[in-house]
Formats: C-alpha cells, sequence, structure tokens
C-alpha cells in the first residue's frame, strides 16, 4: 500500500486532494498534517512514506525553511511542493532547495496524478508553461539553504520574531520560555549563519519569506 502524507493548513483543500488521490492510487494511504510541527510528526512516526506533498504557507512552515529542513532530514524522501502561486522566482528557489515536483493547486486531478507518478519514478515534474523557465539557484541561495537547513525549528521560529522587530522579551513571551533561552537561541542562531548582529540575521531571514519575492516581481 502506498502511503502519501498531505501537509496543508485548509482542510477542505486537504479533503479534496485525498479524495482525488484516492481514485487515482489504490490501494492508498493519505496521512495529513497541518502545522510544521505535525508534519515533522507524521514524518518520524511513518517511515515509509511514498511522497510529501507540502503547502509552503502552512503555519510554522516560515515559508521556504520547512522545505530546507524536511529536505536536509528526509534527504530521499520525494517532495512535491503544492501551491496556488506560479511565480517564477518562487519556483526556481523551491526545486533549488530540493523538491522534486511543483504542482499548482489549480491542477485538475488528472495532472496532479502524472506529477506524482512521474516524481515517484524517479523524475521531477513541473507544469508544462514554465518548465523551460526555471532557473538554477545561485551558489549563494546554496549557501543559504545549508545555513538554514542547520538552524532547529526553535531556532527559527526565535528568526522570524527577530524578523518581525521583537524584542527578546516579547520572544520570550511569545514562546513561553525565558529571555536566556531567547539570548542561548539567538547567539546559537549568529554562529550558525555566520552572522554578527540581528540586522545581518533578519537579511537572511527575508530571502526566506516568499511574499517578499513574489512583491519583487509586481
Amino acid at each position: 500500500m502506498s502511503q502519501f502524507l498531505i501537509a496543508d493548513d485548509h482542510p477542505l483543500f486537504r479533503e479534496a486532494l485525498k479524495g482525488a488521490l484516492t481514485k487515482q492510487f489504490q490501494p492508498l494511504e493519505v496521512l495529513e498534517s497541518d502545522t510544521f510541527d505535525s508534519t515533522l510528526a507524521v514524518l518520524e512516526s511513518h517511515e515509509d512514506l511514498d511522497i510529501l506533498l507540502l503547502d509552503l504557507h502552512m503555519p510554522g512552515n516560515g515559508d521556504l525553511y520547512g522545505l530546507i529542513r524536511i529536505r536536509e532530514d528526509y534527504p530521499e524522501l520525494p517532495i512535491a511542493v503544492v501551491s496556488g502561486s506560479e511565480d517564477l522566482q518562487v519556483v526556481s528557489k523551491v526545486m533549488g532547495y530540493g523538491a522534486m515536483g511543483f504542482i499548482p493547486k489549480s491542477s485538475s486531478a488528472q495532472e496532479i496524478a502524472d506529477a506524482i507518478n512521474e516524481i515517484l519514478e524517479g523524475d521531477s515534474w513541473l507544469p508544462e508553461n514554465i518548465k523551460d523557465k526555471v532557473e538554477a539557484i545561485s551558489g549563494e541561495d546554496k549557501e543559504l539553504a545549508a545555513q538554514v537547513s542547520s538552524l532547529t525549528p526553535q531556532q527559527y521560529r526565535v528568526l522570524s520574531y527577530l524578523h518581525e522587530g521583537l524584542l527578546n522579551k516579547q520572544i520570550a513571551y511569545e514562546l513561553n520560555i525565558s529571555e536566556a533561552t531567547v539570548k542561548a537561541h539567538i547567539t546559537a542562531i549568529f554562529r550558525k549563519l555566520g552572522v554578527y548582529n540581528r540586522t545581518q540575521a533578519v537579511l537572511i531571514a527575508s530571502k526566506l519569506q516568499l511574499e517578499s519575492m513574489e512583491s519583487q516581481q509586481q
């Protein structure tokens, strides 16, 4: 029996996708998650997953962080990003950071099934209209991915709050931890990212935000 994991925070979309997949793949067990943490929990408890269908905007994902982190922890797991956006810069980043496919949410059930079949065969998949337009990521982006992949989920949460401009005591309140623990996380973040202050760390965090990429295209 095949095992697919749908990681998306919209229950109606998960239900619709599950129904479409069940008709196309038999026998099939579809697992579901709606946050980054719950996705990690499913991944940890199911070693034989055939594919992860990942929504970038899912809570806790930190946009591109979730993909980078999962790819680092599960290098053999096929990952297909399922997204409502077809922004070429986002697609290029997604493929460069280790996804094997980028499936628009507007795709038909048959297109999604075809994409998954190709990925399960070991090939990458992109929609025909953007297949030849996706660019390779730069060496700087590859270095960024390597740095970010070393952050724990909790460290990335702290980095995200730094990006939002929160003070240490505010971050401590949001995460229900002590200020001393926040400071320890920030020290580890600076070391892993190779930076020396908050401004440099925030600039790196900005490069992982999909909204900023999409706004640059407009």
